[in-house]
C-alpha cells in the first residue's frame, strides 16, 4: 500500500467528499476516485459507502482510517528522527497512566531539552494496557505503568518512587472524618474502582474479599470524570494518592489501613533502537535511577 494513497484515503475520510479531497489535494476527482478504487481492489475490501452528498466509512474503512493515522504517523516520527541524527533530536513518545512519578519524568525531560533544545515531547495518557499496546505498535518509546503489570516482554527500570492506595471521598462524606480506613469500614460504601483486571486483584488481595462482595457500582479508566461523580454522590473511588488535586476542591483523599504501596516503573520494547532523543533519555533515565 504506498503511503501517498493512503494520505489520500485518510483525507477524503476527513473531508466526507471526493470534490473536497480533490481540493485539498490538487486533484481532480477522476483521478482521485481512481486511486481510492485501485485500494480497494488492492485490499479486496470495500472502504466507503458512496451517498448522494457524502461518502461514509464501511467498518474496513473505519478500521484502516484509524490504523492509516498511527502508520503516518510513526513514519513522521521515523523520518524526523533519522534526518536529525548529527545532533541529539527529535522526538520522545511518552505514555503515562495518573501518577504523581511523572514528576521525576518531568525533571528528567527539562533537564535534557535545556541541553538538547531540538528535544519535543509527545505525551499519551492512557491505563496501563492502553500505553503497552502502543509500545507494541511502535507508537510510543516509552511507558510509565504502575504495578501490577506484566513487564515480561518489556525492558524496564523502576522508578525511586512509590504510589499510594487510598479511597476519594467528597468531604461531606460518612468517611471523611477519618485519616485511614479499612476494608471492613470501606465495604460499607458504594465503590468506584479501576477497570484493569490486575489492579482489581490487588484490590480484591487487600480487601481480602472477592470484589463481587463489594457494593463495585462503577469502574473508571481515568480518575477525574469518578472525581466528580465521586463529589456529587455517596459513592467513594478506590485510587492512587496525588492524582487529584483536593485542596478546597470538596475532595478528601483517604490513605489505606494497613497501607498498599505499589511501585512504578519506565518500561520500553526488548531490542528497541531509539532515536538520539530517546537514547539520551534512557541515558539520563538510568542515571537517575542508579543514584
Amino acid at each position: 500500500m504506498d503511503l501517498r494513497v493512503l494520505n489520500y484515503f485518510l483525507t477524503v475520510a476527513q473531508e466526507k467528499t471526493i470534490s473536497k479531497a480533490a481540493e485539498v489535494l490538487h486533484l481532480s476527482q477522476p483521478t482521485l476516485s481512481k486511486q481510492l478504487k485501485d485500494l480497494e481492489v488492492e485490499l479486496g475490501v470495500q472502504l466507503f459507502t458512496r451517498g448522494n452528498r457524502e461518502i461514509t466509512l464501511t467498518t474496513d474503512g473505519i478500521y484502516l482510517q484509524k490504523r492509516g493515522r498511527e502508520i503516518l504517523s510513526l513514519v513522521a516520527a521515523t523520518t524526523t528522527n533519522l534526518t536529525h541524527n548529527t545532533v541529539v533530536s527529535g522526538t520522545i513518545s511518552i505514555g503515562a497512566g495518573e501518577t504523581q512519578a511523572f514528576q521525576l519524568i518531568a525533571v528528567i525531560i527539562n533537564d535534557l531539552r535545556k541541553r538538547y533544545p531540538d528535544i519535543n515531547l509527545q505525551l499519551f495518557s492512557g491505563t496501563a494496557d492502553d500505553v503497552k499496546e502502543r509500545i507494541d505498535q511502535g507508537l510510543l518509546d516509552f511507558g510509565l505503568v504502575i504495578d501490577p503489570v506484566d513487564k515480561q516482554r518489556y525492558e524496564y527500570v523502576r522508578l525511586p518512587v512509590s504510589d499510594h492506595w487510598g479511597v476519594l471521598v467528597a468531604t461531606n462524606h460518612p468517611l471523611a472524618a477519618q485519616s485511614t480506613v479499612d476494608a471492613n469500614t470501606l465495604a460499607k460504601y458504594p465503590l468506584l474502582i479501576s477497570g484493569q483486571s490486575l489492579v482489581r486483584q490487588q484490590i480484591s488481595n487487600w480487601f481480602g474479599a472477592n470484589l463481587d462482595q463489594l457494593d463495585i457500582v462503577g469502574s473508571y479508566t481515568l480518575l477525574y470524570n469518578a472525581s466528580l461523580l465521586v463529589k456529587t454522590s455517596n459513592s467513594a473511588a478506590l485510587c492512587i494518592d496525588g492524582i487529584i488535586n483536593t485542596k478546597d476542591n470538596g475532595l478528601k483523599f483517604i490513605p489505606f489501613n494497613p497501607p498498599l504501596s505499589v511501585n512504578t516503573n519506565i518500561i520500553w520494547k526488548k531490542g528497541q533502537v531509539f532515536s538520539s532523543a530517546g537514547q539520551a533519555f534512557r541515558d539520563a533515565l538510568t542515571n537517575q535511577t542508579n543514584k
